[in-house]
């Protein structure tokens, strides 16, 4: 038997602090560990304007955190601390209750450089009344501070309860804050993991209303939190464990989807209207919870089959146990039927490499170097996207890629059926929260060749035209940030200046490609409006595919909607994601 998840979490644990160089011109206050600690994380707490009497007990807040889950913090009000040798040592920042303009031009270069490179960000609360002239500072906590009323009670209302911030707390929470507004609503570009029921409080005004998100930054991780304004905060049990969890998902001790999420339908959030048992066993329904007992049966939604489609679930192991998620099965009152019928895609602590988490049951394994990478163990919650389209499978684990299959058996086949969970046997003990699905109106099949783009109403350029594109209203240039060649690169605009990250291949598969190798991207196979571009290696899937227009729109040909800078901006550092064309400059181009 192969203990993947065991050995995952080992190795976790195993994790230390990179090399302790710190700069002589940076005033830090370090905690000296009794042991060497999994990682170590630096609070941050300058002001340059108004200045929150809460920060003292936040530090100690967060160094006690520290003491009791394994990491140690320093602390520093020193600006100077943001330098390449100093920040290596630490896994996350935090920007705690800071104010105004508080680094210079190369500190942010330097702080800029560690998040994109894998370093961690954890803003709280006036983390967004910061840096308001640095683009990248404004994408990277997401959303500026615009006002707030006075202090009050008001209802949070969770959106992610398998995220390590969030997991501990109800479907809503009642407490005391002040409540920020801020300038534009960041769901477009984050997780939101928390929103403010505005009707539960008085000067609200953003209607949709995130408070708590999360969101990748090419290699680095970033959350912030609109909590935590009074003293009381750091001594509420929730909040702190809801800091606790922000910390250990940025410094990468623990896992979570924080992708944009946007389209989906609810099958399951605490309500089994729609779903059938089928044999043996059951699921307990509780505080949008269903918890397995018995088996071998399967809970299955029978009002509707599926053909193509992103299915999210939340999932959870108690010790060894044994589950899946079970797709493209004919209507049938025997779980073993929609075995013999359709996938399964594993959830297992311990079995062979083809039959554990991350597996298509008996088909294929997981990539299990990525799956590790991506997992919780046993006890926390996990996050599955099972992308159907067509006769392929895609399988995502806190969303990372960790199994690509195409079904080639006669007997089965993905193009229709109906979704359901495995209640596998008596002590196995598995949880499931927020099912949710996205229907696809494009069907991408693999391995079959892509098909032909539709026809445009004027021709692409022709093939092997390197160019920049520079957007009309802005004047700037489409830009890969920092110049980075991973994969997931942010694109955003930026000042033309010729470099080969502004220089821009169209390929006769209507591709965009960037440094020979990488094409433009459509972020996870998305269509809905507000879905990220990045780069990725060039793989022939559609969601590479893009159509120049005679209106000077760019279109996206998988999801039919236009290549767009976010919000109409026209700053350096404006990020792009597709949406509905609408013959707005922000979605107008030529190539110089």
């Amino acid at each position: 038997m192969l203990r993947h998840l065991t050995s995952a979490a080992l190795r976790r644990l195993a994790v230390t602090a990179v090399a302790l160089a710190t700069a002589a011109a940076a005033t830090v206050i370090p905690a000296v560990p009794a042991h060497a600690a999994a990682f170590k994380v630096l609070v941050f707490s300058k002001t340059a304007g108004f200045r929150h009497d809460s920060i003292a007990v936040g530090t100690q807040a967060i160094r006690d955190l520290g003491s009791a889950n394994d990491f140690t913090v320093d602390a520093t009000e020193d600006s100077n601390a943001f330098n390449t040798s100093n920040l290596a040592q630490y896994q996350a920042v935090v920007f705690l209750n800071t104010t105004g303009d508080v680094l210079n031009d190369t500190q942010q270069s330097a702080f800029q450089t560690y998040v994109n490179g894998g370093g961690g960000y954890v803003g709280v609360h006036a983390a967004s009344d910061t840096e308001y002239n640095w683009p990248f500072y404004g994408q990277l906590v997401g959303a500026w501070f615009n006002s707030h009323p006075a202090i009050q009670q008001a209802t949070v209302r969770q959106e992610d309860r398998a995220h390590p911030a969030t997991s501990h707390l109800g479907t809503t929470w009642s407490r005391s804050d002040e409540w920020y507004s801020f300038r534009s609503n960041p769901r477009p570009n984050v997780r939101v993991l928390q929103n403010l029921d505005e009707s539960s409080y008085s000067g609200g005004g953003m209607g949709d209303h995130p408070i708590t998100w999360c969101h990748p930054q090419q290699s680095g991780r970033a959350f912030y939190t609109g909590l935590g304004h009074t003293q009381a905060s750091y001594s509420d049990s929730n909040f702190r464990t809801l800091l606790l969890g922000g910390i250990r998902y940025a410094a990468k001790a623990a896992h979570a989807d924080c992708r944009p999420e946007t389209g989906y339908t609810a099958l399951y959030n605490g309500s089994t209207t729609g779903w059938q048992q089928a044999g043996p066993g059951s699921f307990s329904n509780s505080s949008g919870t269903l918890t397995s007992s018995g088996g071998m049966g399967m809970l299955w939604y029978s009002t509707k089959q599926f053909a193509s489609y992103s299915l999210k679930l939340d999932w959870r192991l108690n010790g060894d146990s044994n589950s899946g998620v079970i797709v493209g099965f004919p209507a049938t009152s025997d779980p073993q039927t929609a075995l013999n019928t359709g996938h399964e895609v594993q959830i297992d602590a311990t079995d062979t490499a083809d039959k554990t988490t991350g597996a298509i049951y008996g088909f294929k394994a997981a990539d299990i170097a990525a799956r590790d990478a991506a997992l919780n163990p046993p006890g926390q919650w996990n996050t599955y996207e099972l992308l159907v389209e067509g006769e392929r499978l895609q399988v995502f684990l806190n969303g990372t890629k960790i199994n690509d299959f195409t079904n080639t058996d006669p007997a089965r086949s993905l193009t229709q059926g109906y979704i359901g969970i495995q209640n596998h046997g008596s002590p196995d003990v598995v949880a499931y929260r927020n099912i949710r699905i996205k229907e696809l109106t494009t069907v991408t099949p693999s391995p079959s060749p892509s098909p032909s783009p539709s026809p445009s109403p004027s021709p692409s350029p022709s093939t092997g035209t390197t160019s920049a594109i520079r957007g009309v209203a802005s004047g700037r240039c489409l830009d890969i940030s920092g110049a980075s060649q991973a994969n997931g690169a942010i694109v955003q605009i930026w000042d033309c200046n010729g470099q080969t990250n502004q220089r821009w291949t169209s390929t006769a598969a209507n591709e965009l490609r960037v440094y020979g190798n990488k094409c433009l991207d459509v972020s996870g196979n998305g269509t809905a409006n507000g879905t990220a571009v990045s780069i990725w290696d060039c793989n022939g899937q559609n969601n590479q595919k893009w159509r120049f227009n005679s209106d000077g729109s760019i279109t996206a040909i998988a999801a039919n909607k236009c290549l767009d800078v976010v919000g109409s901006g026209t700053a350096n550092g404006s990020r792009l994601h597709i949406w509905t064309c609408h013959g707005g400059g922000n979605q107008k181009w030529t190539r110089v």
